[in-house]
């Protein structure tokens, strides 16, 4: 499984915790990442530069730390 993909876990399961509106979030947080949530599957290659915006997405948007 690719880091990207663990990331995208548990980004969901934060979303579902948190009870707040997965598409809405999902959205902010590819806009922030410029990396879709729908293209990122077990077989998507780890990119650093794509890995350090979606933590960063992550991080500003649901305060969490991946």
């Amino acid at each position: 499984m690719s880091v990207l993909n663990d990331m995208k876990l548990r980004i969901e399961e934060k979303i579902k915790a948190d009870g707040l509106d997965a598409k809405e979030v999902k959205g902010k947080i590819g806009l922030r990442s410029g990396k879709l949530f729908a293209f990122i599957n077990p077989s998507t290659p780890d990119d650093p530069k794509v890995i350090a915006k979606l933590r960063q997405a992550a991080k500003e948007i649901l305060n969490l730390s991946l």
